[in-house]
């Protein structure tokens, strides 16, 4: 008897759902952004679709937060005065302006199509 119940569970196992192997994402891009007295940059100036970790620098003597406009809007936490902040977003293809938010200082980035999928690149921490 407890054959039969532990084939009826094997066989209840087996489901009918088709699992693709889908390819893995691409990696995130790091990008940095500087918030200057002279204004704002933003390095790479290009980069491709995804995922993208921002590391903020405000190196002026003012609270400050870093804004994107474009095909993906949005805005950091407020930065202190020589501090430091990241913001964490799913960059989508299109032209961005990235500026401070008070209508002053501004760049330009260019995020152009998806990056290529990282299945067979080795994920570091």
């Amino acid at each position: 008897m407890p054959l039969a119940a532990l084939a009826a569970l094997g066989i209840s196992a087996c489901g009918d759902e088709d699992f693709k192997n889908d390819p893995r994402p691409p990696a995130p891009i790091a990008l940095t952004a500087r918030i200057g007295n002279d204004g704002v940059s933003v390095s790479p100036s290009e980069a491709g679709a995804g995922i993208a970790n921002i590391t903020i620098s405000n190196q002026t003597a003012d609270p400050a937060r870093l804004v994107l406009d474009g095909p993906t809007d949005e805005s950091s936490t407020e930065i202190v005065p020589n501090g430091t902040g990241a913001l964490k977003l799913n960059l989508k293809e299109g032209d961005y302006t990235v500026s401070t938010g008070d209508g002053g200082r501004q760049s330009e980035l260019t995020i152009g199509p998806e990056r290529p999928s990282s299945q067979n690149d080795l994920l570091l921490p």
